[in-house]
């Protein structure tokens, strides 16, 4: 049985996202477990999550790989939570609103995108052939 949609298309939130997300490079949108999913092979974004141990759901909200050095400091941080599932693999999740820094999340992709991205979709992204 496949999982129900659980986002709308024509959210705006989304759109913002995937203007970001899809900006790097190869990387891809995926409908899966019923969210849509950034990947560059294997996933580095993810829109909406719930959080781990309760039923809350954070359906604007985009999950990432979170860099190991900034992860307790960022779950510090009331914006963020630890998304279920994922949370105990280096997941961490930023709740989206009016007040969203746009510029943030794009940094917090990008960390994601780096951890996961072959070293020839990095390069494209520092301007580099790759080698």
């Amino acid at each position: 049985m496949p999982h129900p949609i659980m986002f709308d298309d024509d959210d705006p939130v989304l759109a913002k996202i995937r203007t970001v997300a899809l900006a790097f490079p190869d990387a891809t949108e995926v409908v899966a477990h019923g969210r849509p999913t950034f990947r560059c092979g294997k996933m580095f974004g993810n829109y909406g999550g719930g959080e781990k141990g309760s039923k809350i759901r954070h359906d604007q909200s985009i999950l990432f790989i979170a860099d190991p050095a900034e992860r307790e400091a960022l779950l510090a941080d009331s914006r963020f939570y630890l998304p279920a599932y994922v949370g105990a693999y280096g997941w961490v999740g930023l709740i989206l609103d009016e007040d969203t820094d746009w510029t943030e999340v794009g940094e917090l992709l990008d960390a994601s995108y780096r951890q996961i991205a072959p070293k020839k979709s990095v390069a494209k992204l520092e301007g580099q052939q790759p080698t």
